[in-house]
């Protein structure tokens, strides 16, 4: 586990990025027992606008609640990855939905291709690539512990999609290590 993680998760409204975000400020705090501040940012529509959930995860306690620039950027929709690109660095590792993103030539960044949402769709339901998301980021970074992250999501999701939601951390997780 690292010191301090600052990190952008964005794409557009009703891909659940703004749970996402959550879910990982929750496991770190209540399950890994560390400090983490979410910061949230979406348009003014329902759905389809563009979203961002900021988080910074520190063993330490965290004096200020903004990303200038992120460790991690997180990229679910094109619209979202050109906006949040700027505040990336040349040691920003870069994940995104490689059926959603075309990333281009980075110049030294590391890239991270994930199918969030192929692997929802095979699940039969798209609603869950943010879960997706979350395995392959906790298996990619081992920021925040597999158990801390499992338990976050179980704790954030309705009951009844319990076991979807578990496949679907399960399917992401082994996308990362596939990778590997």
């Amino acid at each position: 586990m690292v010191n301090k993680a600052e990190i952008r998760l964005c794409g557009f409204g009703g891909q659940g990025v703004i749970l996402a975000g959550f879910i990982i400020g929750q496991a770190a705090t209540v399950y890994d027992h560390r400090h983490a501040i979410l910061t949230q940012d979406y348009g003014p529509e329902a759905r389809g606008g563009s979203c961002r959930a900021d988080v910074i995860i520190s063993d330490y306690p965290i004096p200020y609640p903004y990303i200038t620039s992120p460790s991690i950027l997180i990229a679910l929709s094109q619209d979202a990855y050109n906006k949040y690109l700027p505040s990336a660095d040349k040691n920003t590792l870069i994940i995104y939905d490689e059926d959603l993103v075309e990333v281009g030539d980075l110049k030294g960044n590391e890239c991270m291709p994930m199918p969030a949402r192929r692997l929802a769709e095979q699940l039969g339901r798209l609603a869950v690539a943010n879960v997706v998301m979350l395995g392959f980021f906790t298996a990619a970074t081992r920021i925040i512990s597999t158990e801390a992250m499992k338990q976050s999501v179980l704790s954030a999701v309705p009951p009844r999609t319990a076991k979807l939601n578990m496949n679907a951390f399960e399917e992401g997780f082994l996308a990362a290590q596939n990778l590997g």
